[in-house]
């Protein structure tokens, strides 16, 4: 098990870490990457959209110079895309509510199970103007652990999504900041 001393750093233009994180993504994913929906290049098309829209903020976790893990967001409103795609009727109370978009949150495997993804997750909420935070999971994902801990970490269910016709079904989740 590699440590849990792990230094973690902001970055707020994509450029700087761009091949960071399309390594450390294509390393996780490597199991599915036959799926064009996780894919490295259609990765690449929802990173570089990310990475260009309002409030885009990462934090990458480091081993000495060795990248284990981020997690990346952006500012949504109400309106936005990512409200629309959820299938059940969203209280305007929290369309409406200034919010960090959880875009993607990967950790290599060697620092999982380390509070790693925790720290990382954290970072990125700690000093963000926004009140609430929201993701999408896919329920089904390491047979449900994932979406549980994400409810170990505040997070609530407020219905189904599916951003592309070949991506899962997601469960959209929000949690408040602070």
């Amino acid at each position: 098990m590699k440590s849990a001393g792990v230094e973690l750093r902001r970055f707020g233009n994509l450029d700087d870490i761009w091949n960071t994180l399309i390594e450390v993504y294509a390393e996780v994913r490597a199991d599915r990457l036959h799926d064009p929906h996780y894919s490295v290049e259609r990765y690449g098309e929802r990173l570089a959209r990310h990475g260009s829209e309002a409030g885009f903020e990462a934090v990458v976790g480091y081993d000495g110079n060795e990248a284990v893990g981020y997690a990346y967001g952006n500012s949504i409103e109400s309106g936005d895309r990512f409200w629309e795609r959820i299938t059940s009727a969203l209280p305007e109370t929290v369309t409406t509510t200034p919010t960090l978009a959880l875009k993607e949150i990967m950790v290599r495997v060697p620092w999982r199970k380390t509070g790693t993804s925790r720290r990382i997750h954290d970072t990125l909420l700690a000093e963000r103007r926004e009140t609430q935070a929201a993701l999408m999971v896919n329920p089904l994902a390491g047979n449900g652990k994932v979406h549980a801990l994400y409810e170990s970490w505040g997070y609530a269910d407020i219905g189904e999504s599916q951003p592309s016709p070949d991506s899962p079904v997601l469960m959209a989740m929000v949690r408040s900041i602070g």
